[in-house]
């Protein structure tokens, strides 16, 4: 897994109008190439009646999946240009559908790959560009006894925490990044004497920032 990865937040589509002719640009992150298949025929349903639906999606840690639909715009004037704004900002993981509803004035070719290129700007816009960060989670079951003091100690060296679970002892999940979850682990040992019983859990990604 990649220590972190830009894509976008969430789901999102904006509008743009170029000499009469609408451009619409929809953007979604996606985990694999069926969500991204899915999400550009469901633009595709939603639009029935447009002109072009226009896409590109990439996908996987090395961007291993590279995809893109003219959908009847002359070759290159679309999909490859929606494509290349997605591997110029560095996102992975995202899908982008660029919807046309022609206006009645030719572009031509130069005209429609700025159109595409713009649209699917405003798509990304839209979604928000983020930051996804590898974090690990790290269980630290203590007495209670230690719990005012291990608080003190994650929120000075702003650790990020998830829920605390209250047994007989305490339990508090723990999220330092990836990177640093040996250095951390060795840190908790040394804070709580050893006592703590500290077990790993799942590798999770949050938002930078959040």
């Amino acid at each position: 897994m990649l220590e972190k990865y830009k894509t976008v937040r969430q789901a999102g589509e904006k509008e743009i109008v170029i000499k009469k002719s609408r451009f619409i640009g929809h953007v979604k992150p996606v985990e694999t190439e069926a969500d991204a298949i899915l999400f550009i025929e469901e633009i595709k349903k939603k639009h029935w009646n447009a002109t072009h639906n226009c896409s590109a999606y990439m996908i996987g840690e090395r961007d291993e999946i590279q995809k893109q639909s003219d959908d009847g715009e002359p070759s290159g004037t679309a999909g490859k240009p929606i494509l290349e704004v997605i591997r110029n900002q560095g996102l992975k993981n995202v899908a982008i559908v660029v919807t046309r509803y022609f206006g009645g004035i030719m572009l031509g070719a130069g005209g429609l790959i700025r159109a595409y290129t713009d649209g699917a700007v405003a798509a990304i816009e839209a979604g928000e560009a983020v930051t996804q960060m590898l974090h690990q989670e790290v269980y630290v079951e203590l007495d209670y006894t230690w719990l005012g003091k291990v608080e003190n100690e994650l929120r000075s060296r702003n650790i990020r925490t998830g829920e605390t679970m209250f047994t007989e002892k305490v339990i508090l999940c723990c999220l330092p990044f990836h990177q640093e979850a040996k250095a951390f682990i060795d840190w908790m040992t040394d804070l709580t004497g050893g006592q703590a019983v500290i077990t790993e859990g799942d590798r999770v990604y949050f938002i930078e920032g959040e």
